[in-house]
């Protein structure tokens, strides 16, 4: 992955939240801040998240824009966001690993079957919630080909 889809200010670790909206609503602001998405983006996405959860299995969620969303979004980008201690995501569904997605165009398809291989392990998913900087969490991803 492009080191402008993902960077250490879209990166933050051990962080906690009581509801699965805060932690959307975080994510998306991560998003937000470093101009990958507009404001609305960030609604799109809890939208989105009572259409259907963004909740993958292994912990990990991915939570993005509705169809409608792709006009709020002025660059591709990801945000991370680990939380140790879980948030539930409804259902029992908890997630100690959200990737915040912003796609142009169809790019997010791209994005999302690499996140897919990296999330499908759950080593993986365990070296990212241990990792001990926010560059250790960048280049799991960027091994990804």
């Amino acid at each position: 992955m492009s080191d402008q889809i993902l960077t250490e200010k879209t990166i933050e670790q051990n962080q906690q939240f009581s509801t699965k909206e805060e932690a959307i609503r975080y994510v998306g602001g991560l998003l937000q801040e470093q101009g990958y998405v507009n404001e609305e983006y960030v609604d799109k996405m809890l939208e989105r998240e009572e259409v259907t959860s963004t909740f993958m299995g292994n912990y990990v969620a991915i939570p993005h824009g509705t169809e409608d969303a792709k006009k709020s979004v002025l660059e591709t980008g990801l945000a991370i966001v680990t939380v140790p201690d879980g948030v539930d995501f409804g259902d029992g569904n908890i997630v100690k690993l959200m990737i915040g997605i912003a796609g142009k165009g169809d790019e997010h398809l791209e994005i999302l079957s690499q996140i897919a291989i990296v999330c499908s392990e759950e080593e993986n998913i365990d070296a990212i919630l241990n990792a001990s900087s926010k560059q250790e969490i960048m280049d799991m991803f960027s091994e990804v080909e």
